[in-house]
């Protein structure tokens, strides 16, 4: 489950009714995002104190916002707190948030990422830490300081690191140095190339074994759902969104996720969405998102069509579904959608977890699920 981040119509309260329901019905996990509002390890740790089973997934603690000690002691702090339950989902974020809110440079991105896993698995470690740089020297030369080991022992020194990737050097680099991939607008019917590149990565990391390099590597494909029998109409609740990222999410010369659309097939589409959102006309660019692509990333329509679809995730190699739900529904449509699509997953509740009958809340337009 994927419970995004505050604002656009959810609240902190929300995202723990949420979750705490995932909790009940078997889900494996739920992630927090951050933007610049809300940020994920505060709402993970409020969740993991309200929830028993659960994993708890940062997608993504932002890397310009934190040193990587920090992110490692928070780590640690989580996963110790939960009992084990935490797993490090880590991003670079773009330029404007980068440098805009944190004042962080966006310089080279794969080099600070890859020094900050390199720091962050070394402090959970325990490891006395140093590092050559050049992006986080430590201690820093010439200098008071002296190199230092994470004071706390932590339930696990391996917790698991996701990278959140969408260009092709990103991913090459997630599958070589992290444990998953957190995906956003995964279409299965265009994802041979991306798990092709993490397997690059993988086998120049010297990951899984060598005749089955992806082996133990978890593919998180976050995913809207919008349970409206009329797919037209479902589309709707996710072309904010869509747009948002598409035309709004970095500048019109660096916007990752503008990039993935084009590499989807969709240059004139994101083209126009880029240049209506940058001109202030939110509502027209969400309605320039071309129904073939919301479908593609998105599962859409009736419980009876998003379980015919739900298969083609795993065929194309996803191992982890983060169901999203969004798009102005109330906190009642969100768990009732919840407890449609664990019941298409066959999930099964935890054998101590309280009974928890559906909520009386269908979706907006579409089937009723109570």
């Amino acid at each position: 489950m994927n419970l995004g981040y505050w604002g656009r119509g959810t609240t902190g309260a929300d995202q723990v009714a949420v979750a705490q329901a995932a909790d009940r019905l078997g889900y494996d996990s739920v992630w927090v995002a951050e933007a610049y509002g809300s940020d994920s390890p505060s709402m993970l740790a409020w969740i993991g104190a309200l929830t028993e089973h659960v994993g708890l997934g940062s997608a993504v603690m932002q890397i310009p916002g934190r040193t990587p000690a920090m992110t490692a002691m928070t780590a640690a702090t989580i996963d110790t707190m939960s009992g084990g339950r935490f797993r490090l989902g880590l991003g670079v974020s773009g330029p404007q948030v980068s440098e805009g809110w944190h004042g962080v440079p966006f310089r080279s991105p794969l080099g600070r990422t890859r020094d900050y896993v390199e720091i962050v698995r070394a402090a959970l470690r325990r490891d006395t830490v140093t590092h050559a740089g050049p992006h986080y020297p430590l201690p820093l030369p010439d200098g008071p300081g002296k190199p230092l080991k994470l004071s706390a022992r932590p339930v696990r020194p391996d917790v698991p690191v996701y990278l959140a990737a969408v260009g092709p050097k990103n991913l090459e680099l997630t599958g070589e140095i992290a444990d998953g991939w957190l995906a956003i607008f995964f279409s299965p019917e265009h994802a041979g190339d991306l798990l092709a590149t993490l397997e690059t990565g993988r086998r120049k990391g010297g990951r899984g074994p060598v005749d089955a390099p992806m082996t133990g590597f978890d593919v998180v494909a976050t995913t809207p759902v919008v349970l409206v029998d009329d797919v037209e109409a479902a589309a709707d609740h996710v072309r904010d969104y869509c747009a948002l990222y598409i035309g709004g999410m970095g500048s019109r010369e660096q916007n990752f996720y503008n990039q993935l659309a084009c590499r989807m097939g969709f240059e004139e589409d994101a083209a126009r969405i880029q240049d209506l959102y940058l001109a202030g006309r939110h509502r027209e660019a969400a309605a320039a998102v071309p129904l073939e692509f919301i479908d593609e990333t998105a599962l859409l329509g009736s419980p009876q069509r998003v379980a015919r679809r739900l298969g083609r995730y795993e065929e194309a190699g996803v191992t982890t579904l983060a169901v999203a739900v969004g798009g102005g529904m109330s906190r009642d449509q969100a768990l009732a959608t919840l407890h449609v699509v664990a019941s298409i997953a066959g999930l099964e509740a935890p054998a101590d977890a309280p009974a928890d009958a559906p909520a009386d809340a269908p979706g907006r337009g579409g089937p009723d699920v109570s």
